[in-house]
């Protein structure tokens, strides 16, 4: 998992450097970077309108007594999704839309509860707290 993790930290910035530089030669550098803040600031705005809605369902569902589970899974994703959109580069805004908008977002939840069981079932995560 650590080299996948580290594979990604070095290809993506420079897939994203390279997808800029061609971009500016082709629509220029000004009209790049006013892409890059536009993707920026709608991004913070759907993540915010979005966590504000499930952090009220969440709290709904809390006040209901019950467990907001999938919520929880859909304000991870939020999160995930917004740190990309503020991360500089169009394939991090792809993948930071997707993340944050309801009707993509039920695949990488889907995804994420699988990654967490499995690692449950190995062990790497704890549910009972041993002291």
């Amino acid at each position: 998992m650590f080299r996948i993790i580290i594979a990604i930290l070095i290809l993506v910035p420079a897939i994203e450097i390279t997808l800029l530089f061609t971009l500016g030669h082709y629509i220029g550098g000004w009209m790049t970077f006013a892409l890059i803040l536009l993707s920026g600031f709608l991004g913070v705005y759907f993540a915010k309108r979005e966590g504000r809605k499930v952090l009220a369902y969440a709290k709904f569902e809390w006040s209901q007594g019950q467990l907001p589970a999938q919520h929880l899974l859909d304000g991870i994703c939020i999160f995930l999704g917004g740190i990309l959109l503020i991360t500089p580069g169009f394939i991090t805004d792809i993948f930071g839309f997707l993340l944050v908008f309801p009707y993509t977002r039920p695949i990488f939840k889907v995804l994420l509860l699988a990654l967490i069981q499995k690692q449950i079932s190995r062990g790497r995560i704890s549910l009972i707290n041993r002291r």
